[in-house]
């Protein structure tokens, strides 16, 4: 974990609970080993998946996007509605050609 850790710049504890959140939900698998020392060593490995982004699944996820408290709130709102509105339509278009 220590080499890994180092070569993403992140802390072992760090890295280690974004691998268990990665492991519930079932993005990677964890077996645990010992060492000839007896000292217990869990791997990881990548488990095979795939994702579908839809114009619809990307709309849906910016309008989960919102701004928090500040000077920039109504600026991020308005963008945030112009990525909803060009994704829109993109799946708009999308379904006129399929």
């Amino acid at each position: 974990m220590s080499q890994p850790a180092r070569d993403i710049g992140m802390r072992r504890p760090l890295l280690y609970m974004h691998l268990q959140r990665l492991e519930t939900a079932g993005l990677v698998a964890g077996t645990l080993e010992l060492s000839e020392d007896g000292n217990a060593m869990k791997f990881f490995a990548v488990t095979p998946f795939a994702i579908q982004l839809t114009p619809g699944l990307i709309a849906e996820a910016a309008q989960t996007l919102i701004p928090g408290p500040g000077p920039d709130t109504a600026r991020n709102t308005a963008e945030i509605t112009a990525i909803s509105t060009r994704v829109t339509a993109m799946e708009k278009l999308l379904r006129q050609i399929s």
